[in-house]
């Protein structure tokens, strides 16, 4: 049975603070995971599911911001930030914007590529020990460029990941349509990431339930933390309940910030709201995970569906979906492949992840209450991240040592 005041609380059930409680119950500690909806209900659900070594490079690059003023007035622009008074967005972009250059781009680069690397192995090795039925494949995955400026930038740009272990080979015309023939012909190129991989999301998240229920451990929806007490460690939930444990970890994703005054550190996460839409599986359907690059649109197959999803929308937490960027991806995928996309007959889905404005994300305990450990921020990248953020966050919490370091993604670095 599980204890009443548990070795560990997980504060949010998306598949980071999932991961983290099955690695802490296997670890033998007694754990319970609370969340305001119910596993699964953000990012984790939503996303294309894709596991992506090749995303080290982050988004803060040079030419970046001068890029985005020219999508200010374009609603479905892949990068869209509407104009509005929002102080803590617009300090959130003046620290991105200062990062925006070469140094700072290879810095965190190299943390967020040990980070990637790292769970991709983990994370395969993981699901072939538990049998995990969540539609893994190393898949490998596809860079569609149409436009061949483009094309050639962005492989020059992509050298350096070579000395991240990050292995890609560039693909001309003739050899893209060979890959994958439903590419129209309008396409000059393509970058080839033979490591990356893809799953289905929410069978990754009830895989993980199953698991944690398996071995004892709690897990508690429609549960909402609004107050932490980090002296005593101890949570309030929305009904005036509260929860205490040994120990506490908040995996709250884009929800964050709000728990910034109760912990007494700064959590400077922005939501990035993103869109996707998840359609049956047609006759054909791309062989393999694909990014069609002008316009930022994922594309994933699995073996009853394919989603499309991305883009990046700076709305703070405005929960309306807009139809305008929902349509850029059906359009984008039909600019690009021969599939049949009827926007109207597709599962749509909009949520938030969890940006910070280094591209990295916050994984350790608080500088003075080392029994609170964060693991969030990890934007657009949490599925990609899970298996060695768990690792970290459990051996932290199990007095172990990891196994690489840390400190890229330490909590203070923002105080």
């Amino acid at each position: 049975m599980q204890a009443e005041r548990p070795d560990v609380l997980v504060v949010g059930a998306g598949v980071i603070g999932l991961s983290i409680a099955h690695r802490l119950l296997r670890a033998g500690r007694s754990v319970c995971v609370v969340d305001r909806a119910h596993p699964g209900a953000g990012a984790s659900h939503g996303n294309c599911g894709t596991i992506t070594p090749s995303h080290a490079p982050p988004l803060a690059a040079p030419g970046v911001i001068r890029k985005a003023l020219g999508w200010t007035f374009r609603p479905d622009a892949p990068l869209y930030i509407p104009l509005r008074w929002d102080p803590d967005l617009w300090r959130w972009l003046w620290k991105f914007a200062g990062r925006s250059n070469q140094r700072d781009w290879w810095q965190a680069a190299r943390a967020k590529a040990d980070l990637l690397n790292a769970s991709r192995q983990r994370l395969q090795h993981w699901i072939e020990r538990e049998a995990v039925a969540c539609g893994f494949e190393s898949s490998g995955l596809l860079y569609a460029y149409r436009d061949a400026a483009a094309f050639d930038a962005h492989c020059a740009a992509h050298a350096p990941l070579a000395q991240l272990g990050i292995r890609f080979e560039v693909l001309d015309a003739a050899t893209m349509h060979r890959r994958e023939p439903l590419l129209r012909d309008a396409v000059a190129g393509g970058i080839h990431f033979p490591d990356d991989a893809c799953l289905r999301p929410d069978r990754l998240v009830a895989e993980l339930v199953r698991l944690i229920e398996a071995d004892q451990g709690t897990i508690r929806g429609s549960a909402e933390v609004v107050r932490i007490d980090r002296r005593g460690k101890r949570v309030q939930l929305a009904d005036g309940q509260w929860l205490g444990a040994g120990k506490i970890v908040l995996a709250t994703g884009a929800w964050s910030p709000r728990f910034a005054a109760d912990l007494g550190v700064p959590i400077p996460l922005q939501p990035g709201k993103g869109y996707s839409l998840t359609f049956e599986r047609p006759a054909s359907a791309p062989a393999m995970p694909m990014v069609l690059r002008e316009r930022a649109v994922c594309v994933t197959t699995w073996a009853d569906g394919f989603r499309l999803g991305s883009t990046m929308e700076f709305s703070g937490y405005n929960d309306s979906p807009n139809p305008v960027r929902l349509d850029a991806l059906a359009r984008g995928a039909q600019e690009y492949l021969d599939l049949p996309v009827d926007r109207a007959r597709g599962e749509a889905w909009h949520g938030w992840r969890p940006m910070t404005w280094d591209d990295l994300p916050l994984i350790g305990p608080l500088p003075d209450a080392p029994d609170i450990v964060l693991a969030t921020g990890h934007g657009m990248l949490g599925v990609s991240m899970s298996a060695a953020t768990a690792d970290l966050v459990v051996d932290r919490l199990c007095g172990r040592d990891a196994e690489f370091d840390a400190a890229p993604y330490r909590v203070e670095r923002f105080a």
